[in-house]
């Protein structure tokens, strides 16, 4: 193993270790403020995977979305998501559907769900020979635990923002798998989901901030009692 293959097999350790523990936090945290400080962290931690995947593919263009995921997962969406939590006014996610507790022990069930299920994936992806076969097959189910951390997420909480940041934890499962699991994702597909992601972020956050503005601050099912 080349002094680069050593490097990168320890950043994707790194990296993994981060998303699962980002995952565990946005479960654990009800502040919404914190919540964006940790997705930075979880969108850094996405961008240093991608990285470790360029070192061991020797990939320059890798390289190149790594930065790209750095500047939006890790700096410009959380950047809207804490703007969204200043403009609106709600601090905190006061009504989740679970408490901290029963989050947390519902999150290592589906983390666990998530390793029984990505075996078969990765040994599928090993016969294919991309990266999932050497250290990234290890990876695999942390990227499937973001994305059922994510929809955990969207269900048991009410807040519009708090189930923005289930929709960006999901979203950067979902990016985790398919890198791990196609050798990378070619620059202009992952800008432009990217972007689209920042656009949906973008709206959200605005609308929660007008709807405080006007009615005050509401969850998501009191929005059903609204009538033109």
């Amino acid at each position: 193993m080349t002094t680069l293959d050593s490097l990168a097999t320890q950043a994707l350790a790194l990296s993994t270790g981060a998303l699962l523990v980002t995952a565990a936090l946005l479960v654990w945290r009800r502040s919404l403020a914190a919540s964006a400080r940790v997705l930075a962290v979880q969108g850094a931690s996405l961008a240093l995977l991608v990285g470790a995947i360029a070192l061991e593919e020797r990939e320059v263009e890798l390289g190149v979305v790594a930065l790209v995921v750095l500047a939006l997962k890790g700096v410009v969406i959380p950047a809207v998501v804490a703007r969204g939590v200043r403009v609106s006014g709600v601090q905190r996610e006061d009504a989740p559907r679970l408490n901290p507790t029963a989050g947390l022990v519902a999150a290592t069930g589906l983390t666990t769900l998530a390793y029984l299920v990505s075996e078969p994936i990765s040994a599928a992806i090993a016969g294919r020979g991309v990266v999932a076969s050497g250290p990234g097959a290890f990876a695999v189910p942390a990227g499937l635990t973001l994305v059922l951390v994510g929809l955990l997420l969207v269900v048991t909480r009410r807040r519009a923002l708090s189930q923005l940041v289930g929709f960006l934890v999901l979203d950067n499962g979902i990016a985790a798998v398919a890198f791990l699991t196609a050798a990378g994702v070619p620059f202009v597909v992952e800008l432009g989901v990217s972007l689209d992601v920042l656009l949906v972020a973008l709206i959200l956050a605005v609308l929660s901030g007008r709807l405080h503005a006007v009615i005050g601050a509401v969850t998501v099912d009191e929005l059903d009692e609204l009538r033109d």
